[in-house]
């Protein structure tokens, strides 16, 4: 059987092994693969793991021996499921590999929105405690997670484990499912749901509008889910307080996006996901998939 592997950099860009799949096939790897790559790469080819390629219907069938493809993330949105269904190629995802390490970065965008530790840090590398007349000072107000309340949207394995983190810290737990009112007045709301066509946007000016005055806005969930020009207004207005920002629309943003840049707002590169435990967990999904594949077993099988 032979697999490639398209684009595989960002799950292992070199400090992890793909050799556990080489005992059920011979596996070509590309770190990257670009849209007019495809046709050659998958061509002969039994099966793919693939993360963020589009494997369309005309791209199946310029393959007739493929059988399987293997995702390697939770999201399928990429893959022509119809197609593959009616040309019989089987396909598994990787659910539940980034419980922990989406739930960790999200209290790392909450942790330093309260407590500055990256401000004052730069601070004083830069002098300004060297210069001040008490043993500390302030730049920014510090505050306590105790007492605040945390809306969660989203309340599959990764908000069932921040709902868990919120509670350690002493903090008040509300559930956009069971009290949507509650969860939009919190003192923080954090999404971490799937982006569906009833919810893109959903983190709009109607929405922001009903929020706590001061509050602030997690997304490690998808980037649209977000409403960037609506977020940013209320950040600079100070309608909202603060933002973590893991995900965007764009990836990478194609333009100047009215978030990146804002002092109140922090942006990382989408890697909530990409601790070296997760994506070797990753890697290990993968390699089991595979082998429900072969033993005709349907453990992480979508169609």
């Amino acid at each position: 059987m032979k697999i490639a592997i398209l684009d595989g950099y960002s799950i292992n860009p070199g400090d992890l092994s793909w050799n556990s799949l080489k005992s059920f096939a011979e596996i070509v790897c590309y770190d990257r693969t670009s849209e007019n790559q495809l046709p050659a790469r998958m061509s002969g080819m039994d099966g793919i793991f693939v993360s963020k390629c589009k494997i369309t219907r005309e791209i199946m069938h310029g393959c007739p021996n493929l059988k399987f493809i293997g995702v390697t993330a939770t999201g399928y949105d990429n893959i022509d499921l119809e197609a593959a269904e009616e040309k019989g190629i089987s396909v598994f995802n990787t659910p539940a590999y980034s419980t922990e390490a989406v739930a960790q970065h999200t209290f790392a965008f909450i942790l330093e929105l309260f407590n500055h530790v990256g401000e004052y840090s730069s601070s004083v590398n830069s002098g300004d405690w060297q210069k001040s007349i008490d043993f500390c000072y302030t730049i920014s107000p510090l505050s306590l997670l105790k007492g605040k309340s945390l809306g969660i949207v989203g309340y599959g394995r990764i908000g069932k484990k921040v709902a868990e983190i919120g509670k350690a810290f002493g903090m008040k737990i509300n559930i956009y499912s069971e009290d949507i009112e509650a969860t939009v007045k919190s003192d923080i709301v954090s999404l971490h749901c799937p982006l569906t066509k009833e919810n893109y946007g959903l983190i709009n000016k109607e929405f922001i509008s009903k929020m706590k005055d001061g509050a602030i806005i997690i997304n490690t969930a998808r980037g649209g889910l977000v409403n960037s020009e609506d977020l940013a207004r209320a950040l600079v207005s100070g309608k909202l307080s603060g933002a973590g920002i893991d995900v965007l629309e764009d990836e990478p943003p194609i333009h100047s996006n009215p978030l990146i840049g804002l002092k109140s707002c922090l942006v990382t590169p989408h890697i909530a996901w990409m601790p070296i435990e997760a994506r070797a967990k990753v890697i290990q999904i993968c390699r089991d998939n595979l082998e429900s594949f072969l033993k005709g077993e349907k453990t992480n099988r979508i169609v």
